[in-house]
């Protein structure tokens, strides 16, 4: 079995104090969920979760390693995943989509977003997440 391993982020801003979530809508499907990619030559998982950011949406971010959380799951072509996101804040992004990838996105708060979001495995890893965030914040 192939396992692929990529980078992602959950990226947020502060809106009246509280997070909005960056979810985006694949040009190919109906899923929601968060930038992520693979990692590409020798990238960290850091390096690869800023890059795939940038392509995605545009912005410039930088990652917070204080906090990561992993999902694992089996794709349709029999490969294994794993996906570590870590969180980026950003400041009043401008974002420009990589059409080719992503057809949508939504600034979601979190009961929004966990709604939004297609797979179960990623609201879980937006609870661990929004407790992260409101920890720093609260």
């Amino acid at each position: 079995m192939v396992t692929e391993i990529d980078g992602g982020a959950i990226v947020y801003k502060m809106v009246d104090n509280k997070p909005q979530y960056l979810l985006e809508k694949s040009a190919t499907s109906d899923f929601w969920g968060f930038p992520k990619g693979h990692i590409e030559g020798k990238e960290t998982l850091e390096q690869a979760a800023v890059r795939e950011i940038k392509e995605e949406t545009n912005i410039d971010a930088t990652i917070d390693t204080n906090f990561s959380v992993d999902a694992e799951y089996d794709m349709k072509n029999g490969h294994h995943k794993i996906v570590t996101f870590y969180t980026s804040k950003v400041e009043d992004p401008k974002v420009t989509l990589q059409k080719e990838e992503i057809s949508d996105y939504v600034w979601q708060n979190y009961a929004d977003a966990r709604k939004t979001l297609t797979y179960d495995n990623l609201k879980e890893i937006l609870d661990k997440t929004n407790d992260y965030v409101a920890s720093k914040w609260s």
